[in-house]
Formats: C-alpha cells, sequence, structure tokens
C-alpha cells in the first residue's frame, strides 16, 4: 500500500526540517518499494525561501486525503498571511496523522489540533509557546510525542527521529532500523529521550547558572538536595529554586536527575561496568532507583540500553572502552531527606 505524505513548507522555513524527514521516508521507499509517496507543498507553490537563503520547488496546498502530513517549523511568522493558509488548510485537510517539526506546533496549535493534547517544540520556544497555547499540555523535554493521530517533534534534527518512529509505525521496526543504517543513524532516539541537555548545559538563557551546572557534573553522587545548591550558588533556597527553573525550564531536583541519567546511560553504553556501580557514581545509590528514573523518563530500562550497545559493538567490530564515562568518586550514604533528588 502507498502512503501519501505531504510535507508543508513555508517562508523562513527550517531546511531540515523538510529535508530530514523527507530523506526518511526516501530510504525507508528503497527499503520497501511502493510504500510511500511525497509531495512538497506551500500556500501558492513555486519557489519557497528557507531561513538559510535556499529554495525548494513546491506544489499548492491541495486537498487530500493524505495518509500523513508534515509541517516544518522555522521563521513561521516571517509571513502571516501563508501561516494563516496553512492553519485553515490543516483544519480542514483530512489525514490520517497530522504531524510538526520544531515550531511547525505552532500551526498545528493555532489550527486547535493539540488543544488538550500532549506535544512537544524547541526547547528555546517552549515559554512562548505555552504562553500562546495555554490548553496544550506541553512536555519541551521530549524528542517527539504522539498523542493519538497527532505527532509532534522537538527542533530541526528531532524530525528525522520523528520520521522513522513513523516508519515504524507503518512498516515494523526492521525497516526503520534498516533506513536508520542508510542514513548512518546507530539507531533513532526515543521519543521520551530528554532535549534538555543543550539549554542546561548553557546554565540557562542567560548562563547564569553554568558555574552550577559544572560542579553539580563533578559531583552527582553527592546528596544534592535544593539546600545544597542554593548554598553553593549563594542563594536562599527558595530564591534559587524559582530562578533555576525561570532560567533552565526544570526544577533543580529534575536536573540533577537528568544529569545523572545522562552519565549513567553514556557509562552503560561505553563501558563493562557493573549496573550496581554505576548506579552508585551516577548518585542513584542503587540499581532500582536507577531503572525506575531510566523507565520514567527514556522509556526503557538500563539493561536495554546496555544490549542495544553491546548489538552495535559486536556489529561494528569495535571494543568498548573499559570504563569509560564515570570516574572514581566517592559515594555518600543516601537518607530519606535527599530521596528527592
Amino acid at each position: 500500500m502507498r502512503r501519501h505524505v505531504a510535507v508543508v513548507v513555508h517562508p523562513g522555513f527550517q531546511l531540515l526540517d523538510a529535508a530530514g524527514p523527507t530523506t526518511v521516508f526516501e530510504i525507508a521507499e528503497r527499503c520497501r518499494p511502493d510504500s510511500y509517496e511525497l509531495v512538497l507543498l506551500s500556500p501558492g507553490g513555486g519557489g519557497v525561501e528557507s531561513s538559510s537563503g535556499l529554495k525548494l520547488l513546491t506544489r499548492p496546498l491541495r486537498d487530500g486525503p493524505f495518509d500523513t502530513v508534515i509541517v516544518s517549523g522555522g521563521e513561521i511568522i516571517r509571513s502571516i498571511e501563508a501561516m494563516e493558509e496553512i492553519v485553515a488548510w490543516l483544519r480542514r485537510v483530512p489525514a490520517r496523522r497530522t504531524t510538526s517539526v520544531c515550531t511547525g506546533a505552532y500551526l498545528l496549535a493555532r489550527a486547535g489540533l493539540l488543544d488538550g493534547r500532549r506535544a512537544t517544540t524547541h526547547w528555546a520556544s517552549s515559554h512562548d509557546f505555552h504562553r500562546r497555547y495555554p490548553k496544550v499540555r506541553l512536555d519541551a523535554e521530549r524528542i517527539f510525542i504522539r498523542d493519538g493521530d497527532i505527532w509532534t517533534s522537538a527542533g530541526i534534527s528531532a524530525g528525522i527521529d520523528l520520521a522513522l518512529a513513523l516508519v515504524e509505525d507503518d512498516l515494523g521496526a526492521e525497516v526503520a532500523r534498516r533506513t536508520a543504517q542508510q542514513i548512518v543513524m546507530h539507531q533513532r532516539r526515543p521519543g521520551g529521550q530528554s532535549q534538555f541537555s543543550a539549554f542546561v548545559e548553557l546554565g540557562g538563557r542567560t548562563g547564569r547558572f553554568a558555574a552550577l551546572i559544572e560542579w553539580v557534573r563533578a559531583n552527582l553522587a553527592e546528596p544534592l538536595t535544593v539546600e545544597c545548591l542554593a548554598d553553593h550558588a549563594a542563594m536562599s533556597p527558595r530564591n534559587f529554586a524559582r530562578a533555576f527553573t525561570s532560567e533552565t525550564g526544570v526544577t533543580p531536583a529534575k536536573a540533577v536527575e537528568r544529569m545523572r541519567l545522562e552519565t549513567a546511560r553514556t557509562a552503560i553504553e561505553t563501558s563493562h561496568l557493573p549496573l550496581e556501580r554505576i548506579a552508585e557514581t551516577a548518585g542513584f545509590g542503587d540499581p532500582g532507583r536507577m531503572r525506575r528514573a531510566f523507565l520514567r523518563t527514556l522509556g526503557q530500562p538500563p539493561q536495554a540500553f546496555r544490549a542495544a550497545a553491546e548489538h552495535r559493538e559486536l556489529h561494528s567490530g569495535r571494543p568498548s572502552s573499559g570504563s569509560a564515562g564515570l570516574r572514581a568518586v566517592p559515594v555518600h550514604k543516601r537518607t530519606k531527606a535527599n530521596e528527592r533528588t
């Protein structure tokens, strides 16, 4: 069965928002012939200039039905007229799945398609998006989110992960895996993976907490309570928690957990250290707590990431580094008082 996929662009669209997903579908079509038929649409058709200045040749928006509609992000307000035309089109066009990449979520939200649904967008737009569309259950930490027949993804490269997930939904995991291999990706990132790292690593919008983040990474095995972090930042706990959340978009406790998760995942995928040791050094205290954090945030247990890494190692012929990703740091005894972080 051939599935008709419409990729929608507008003046100022981000080139990779459109090119990434279309490439995924192109390669999937090679793996399973007669699976997809792609069309690039825009208000009015013709050449449409991207944010980089390069143009793509498009056809005018037309009625479907379509199997899948993908709305690109970018400078969506460069042309208000084009934006409103796409919004009106989204409200009436029949499609089995409607999706967006990056700030394309704004157009889905303006069309009312995201009201009451979980959705994501680029982390840098999260506060503005939430202010404009409070009816949307925004989760800007996710790489991509599926809520029924609506799929949304984070910024730019996350559109490739979204498209691979769409292919897997259509054609199965094996075709998605072969497609990922052809575009030189080991595997698509799971939708639950966080996009928070880039933002928090910079210390937030202004970089105010960059030094603190660096210190936290070097002391993950410590009992990093809010009081401890506030003391290191020379602030009262209440003011610190409010300022940190405003700057980074996540609470101090969530930021600490995410850094522990990233450290643990790196060690799991690049070393043969026992999970007990990794859990201790990353600050989780025990494998059970680490497992719960992995399932809650990444959607898979630690063992799944190790198995995937061993599979890649087996097929690449490259041995993993013995204990990469962790340093020998003291592990402090944990108490109920610091279990919250």
